[in-house]
């Protein structure tokens, strides 16, 4: 059956900062406590979001979440009314308020986990939403994130929702940013591909400094609950020794599209296993595999610069497909070499496109996380409930709203005037209208 992949970005919302809270991922620690501005990050976003519009792709948008997220805050024993609660925190526990402030609802590649109807048991799209345990800041995106995927996949005919998966960290789950898909046409039936970073309940390699974030147990029970083929499914490691050197999500070491596989020489415990596993469990997709050699692309030059965190796509009409990178990509010297090595070989990728996301690459987010990519036929977006996908006349209004709304400076004291708290919300009241989602955020309640 035809279908499309669309990647729904994470539109970055009115209170981007670097808060340098995720433990693992080096780009966000370094950046700790910089001042942000949230309207060029958002204005950055949009503009990778058209740039892939124009390359003939279908692009969806995903809303920010509320920040800062005041049930949390009542969760933690802060009373009074809103502003008041913003400002005990800020006095009494501004690490607290840190996190309740977090960005990282833009890194929509966390948001879930999405299997295409053609690879499922009852023949429709299923979704989990992430539950994201293995960082305070994350977790409470879970209930948002749930609710945003049911208001816009909402036609039960076409669309299954599962629950996140029970907490801790034996389930710990990340969501598709350590998910892959192969198929020789998006419509067709896939092969897909998990890659955990350790088994919480049984033996095996670990990671000894930073938490390996995705777990077997997760990867599996999201297999189960999407009513996947155990024979077009699989399950990879990550190389513990990559995730101790920053790698905290397999898209910063690999990313696929369609049946190319472009990664790390240092991505996976056993990198040739995996190859010929694959080759074996999917023989009919001629399966194409990039490795990159660490001699050309140390594991450090490959994290700094982010070239796996990127976007592998099929524009339209074209014979090739492109990687669509960070900027950073192309000021490490050995990524840079190695991009125009590429480019002269004979493999899938024919093009690559440089794209300034620098206000995310700051807080360890490049292409890859801003975006969920998820398969649809013509009648599934045909379902859809909401204003989200992408067109020249969103573009204008979504820019003229971030104009309007944004501050171009954001700093770590900031998060303690009311004043950003009432902008922010009233940004977004406006936004849910914009997209016609309905009242999605707590303090619309």
């Amino acid at each position: 059956m035809s279908a499309v992949e669309i990647n729904f970005d994470g539109l970055i919302g009115p209170t981007h900062n670097y808060g340098g809270l995720s433990y693992g991922n080096l780009a966000s620690s370094n950046n700790a406590n910089l001042i942000s501005n949230p309207r060029e990050a958002a204005l950055q976003g949009l503009l990778k979001m058209k740039t892939v519009r124009n390359l003939g792709l279908t692009q969806g948008v995903l809303p920010p979440h509320q920040r800062p997220h005041l049930p949390t805050l009542q969760k933690l024993g802060f009373r009074g009314g809103d502003k008041e609660m913003i400002m005990a925190a800020m006095d009494m526990a501004p690490e607290v308020l840190k996190n309740v402030y977090a960005a990282s609802p833009m890194w929509t590649a966390n948001a879930g986990t999405v299997s295409p109807s053609a690879d499922t048991a009852d023949g429709r799209v299923h979704f989990t939403p992430a539950n994201l345990t293995a960082m305070f800041h994350r977790a409470i995106e879970v209930e948002t994130t749930g609710k945003v995927l049911k208001t816009i996949f909402s036609n039960e005919k076409y669309f299954a929702h599962h629950g996140a998966l029970p907490g801790g960290a034996h389930f710990g789950d990340e969501g598709a940013a350590n998910h892959n898909r192969f198929c020789n046409e998006y419509g067709n039936n896939g092969f897909e591909v998990f890659v955990f970073g350790q088994r919480a309940l049984g033996e095996g390699a670990k990671p000894q400094k930073f938490p390996a974030r995705q777990s077997f147990e997760a990867s599996e029970a999201v297999a189960r609950l999407h009513g996947l083929n155990p024979s077009s499914t699989c399950f990879i490691q990550q190389n513990p020794a990559a995730i101790d050197a920053g790698v905290f999500h397999n898209d910063v070491v690999a990313v696929s599209n369609r049946n190319v596989f472009f990664y790390h020489q240092e991505a996976y415990v056993e990198p040739h296993e995996m190859q010929t596993l694959l080759k074996r469990m999917a023989p009919e997709l001629n399966l194409q595999f990039i490795e990159v050699p660490s001699s050309e692309v140390p594991l450090g030059d490959a994290i700094k610069s982010y070239l796996f965190n990127s976007q592998l796509i099929s524009p339209k009409g074209a014979n090739g497909m492109t990687l669509i990178l960070p900027l950073e990509a192309q000021e490490v010297a050995n990524t840079k070499a190695y991009l125009e090595r590429l480019q002269a070989l004979d493999t899938a990728i024919e093009n690559v496109k440089f794209l300034d996301v620098r206000q995310s690459m700051r807080n360890g987010g490049g292409p890859a996380c801003l975006r969920l990519r998820v398969v649809l036929t013509k009648a599934e977006q045909g379902a859809l409930g909401a204003n989200v996908i992408l067109t020249d006349a969103l573009f204008e209004e979504l820019s003229g709203w971030v104009k309007t709304h944004y501050r171009d400076r954001l700093s770590p004291d900031d998060l303690g005037d009311p004043d950003l708290m009432d902008e922010s919300f009233r940004a977004l009241d406006e936004l849910t209208q914009v997209l016609r989602l309905g009242s999605i955020y707590p303090f619309q309640t």
